[in-house]
């Protein structure tokens, strides 16, 4: 029995799968009219389809807003091994078949890179990184990390595999767990909400539905080194964060990481 939730999340108006030239299916969400302006949404660590957002909005602005599954999370058939190249592929070919040409696209947090390598292989026309997770590899992040994410950052180059394996273990509770330790009050008081938590909770189960293998490789991807450069993506993006968020936004860690270029990427 399917509850639709108040506030800021409702059940899609449209669930599938799209096959892809390799055979994986490729599963998503949609919101909003079929007609509307279409927007991509690429979510967060662990979550699946199920996790939209601004419940009421789309369809009051004509957007048609599409989730989509990674692959090994939610019902996206597992790729073991794949690379952001590959997730910017698969994006190219759901475009293709969803009728969505070049759409923008909104990436938030562990989301972020997976729809920054989409911007930078041209697969979207505009994108909104949402409180996106930073290139915490990059060196001259080192100094402003704390020691036990610096520790995981400098096991993850050294030994990939290693760390991969460690994440495939989590669980939809512990990530939930994980989160409610680190958010800032005015987070938790979203996570919290019954209708929030409801849904948010849904979007765990299912995106952890084949085990952890999805979100481990995703994590890995995320902590590494990232194989494109921000200052030459060629489609505007705006970069948003949080005053209270201590977690993803750069400048509360002492950098700037994104400013203004002459492509139109700014940060609010």
């Amino acid at each position: 029995m399917l509850v639709i939730m108040t506030g800021c999340i409702d059940v899609p108006a449209r669930l599938g799968e799209s096959a892809l030239s390799d055979g994986r299916l490729l599963g998503w969400a949609e919101w909003g009219p079929l007609d509307g302006t279409p927007v991509l949404l690429c979510p967060g660590a662990a979550t699946s389809r199920w996790l939209g957002f601004g419940a009421g909005v789309v369809e009051a602005l004509g957007v048609r807003l599409i989730s989509v599954d990674r692959p090994g999370l939610g019902v996206s058939t597992a790729a073991p091994g794949r690379t952001f190249s590959d997730f910017a592929g698969d994006m190219r070919q759901l475009c293709v078949r969803r009728g969505l040409e070049r759409p923008v696209m909104v990436g938030n947090s562990q989301g972020a890179p997976f729809a920054l390598s989409c911007a930078a292989a041209g697969v979207v026309s505009a994108l909104a990184v949402v409180s996106g997770a930073d290139e915490v590899a990059r060196p001259e992040f080192a100094s402003v990390l704390n020691a036990d994410l610096r520790a995981l950052v400098e096991r993850t180059e050294c030994d990939p595999a290693g760390v991969e394996e460690f994440f495939a273990r989590f669980t939809a509770d512990a990530m939930w767990d994980m989160v409610m330790a680190g958010s800032p009050a005015c987070d938790l008081a979203v996570y919290q909400d019954p209708d929030f938590a409801a849904g948010y909770r849904r979007a765990l189960a299912e995106g952890f539905g084949q085990g952890a293998a999805g979100y481990a490789r995703d994590t890995v991807l995320a902590m590494g080194r990232w194989p494109f450069a921000l200052d030459e993506i060629a489609v505007p993006v705006d970069i948003w964060y949080g005053e209270q968020d201590t977690g993803h936004w750069p400048r509360r860690r002492g950098l700037r990481r994104v400013g203004t270029s002459s492509h139109g990427m700014r940060m609010s």
